[in-house]
């Protein structure tokens, strides 16, 4: 197995993350409400409660989001710090350039 950097492991967990749709409409609600939701995510989304937790668990792995129980209820929001992290690695990766011309 080849040795990976931490930058480019790092990259490779938020594009895991980010590579489900419903993942990325639970970000783009989060972002969009700019506080934690407790149990709305479900009523926002077409999607059952058991796929959403699927869903909220794997960007909680990630680092992308934090959840926080009340009550009986988790409320999740966007974890900043690591948001901003992606945020920077993710850009960097899309910022480079491929200078060769006419390749394939």
């Amino acid at each position: 197995m080849a040795d990976y950097s931490n930058k480019e492991a790092q990259i490779a967990v938020y594009a895991k993350a980010l590579a489900h749709p419903a993942r990325v409409a639970i970000i783009q609600l989060l972002l969009k409400k700019q506080t934690c939701i407790c149990g709305a995510i479900v009523e926002e989304l077409p999607l059952s409660q058991s796929t959403v937790s699927q869903h909220l668990k794997e960007l909680k792995l990630a680092g992308l989001i934090k959840g926080d129980i009340a009550g009986v209820k988790t409320c999740y929001c966007i974890d900043k710090v690591e948001w901003n992290k992606a945020k920077k690695l993710l850009t960097g990766l899309f910022s480079m350039t491929f200078k060769k011309e006419n390749c394939c």
